[in-house]
């Protein structure tokens, strides 16, 4: 087998509490910028961005995250502040794929947003290519308004992932994965 087809035969998701440092240098996180963009993309519309949440601003961000969950709960836990708090630090680095799509006489938002998953997915194949590991992750922090607001995220814009990446600190196992015989059918038979 080739080796693309070898990676992606054992790709998997690494938790991003187990992505430590090193990540990928500047170098390094250009180049999977620059293969997370060259996906499919109709029209040439570029209908994502990127957010990359990297060095200091990591802690900067959880804390300020633990303020927007004070904000709206001031009786939440101490332990889910704690553990906000650490959820950005965790990994090496983490990038924001934001969607843009929005409506155009010719390309529809449906095939705008895959086009933002496949960002996302992309990233986290490079990553693994580059021998880190990779998780792509939503949370609450992709749908909170406050949150957005902390990301910058225009009122039309949607945070399609987080993907966390690091160099994974233990080797996980594979989960289990669908039987092809429950997900695949034939048309017209």
């Amino acid at each position: 087998m080739s080796d693309t087809i070898d990676l992606l035969a054992a790709r998997r998701s690494v938790p991003a509490f187990a992505l430590a440092e090193p990540g990928p240098s500047a170098g390094e996180l250009e180049q999977l910028l620059t293969i997370a963009a060259r996906v499919p993309d109709h029209g040439k519309l570029a209908p994502w961005r990127f957010i990359v949440i990297d060095g200091e601003a990591r802690g900067e961000f959880g804390r300020r995250l633990t303020e927007v969950m004070k904000a709206a709960d001031a009786d939440v836990p101490l332990q889910k502040l704690e553990a906000q708090a650490a959820n950005f630090t965790a990994s090496a680095l983490t990038v924001a794929v934001v969607s843009r799509a929005a409506p155009h006489v010719k390309i529809p938002v449906w095939e705008q947003e895959l086009s933002a998953g496949a960002v996302c997915m992309n990233l986290t194949i490079a990553a693994n290519a580059l021998g880190y590991g990779a998780q792509w992750l939503t949370g609450w922090t992709a749908y909170d308004e406050k949150a957005r607001e902390l990301l910058r995220i225009e009122p039309q814009e949607r945070v399609a992932g987080f993907i966390h990446i690091g160099t994974p600190t233990e080797r996980w196992s594979d989960r289990p994965r669908p039987e092809l015989a429950e997900i695949v059918t034939r048309w017209g038979a």
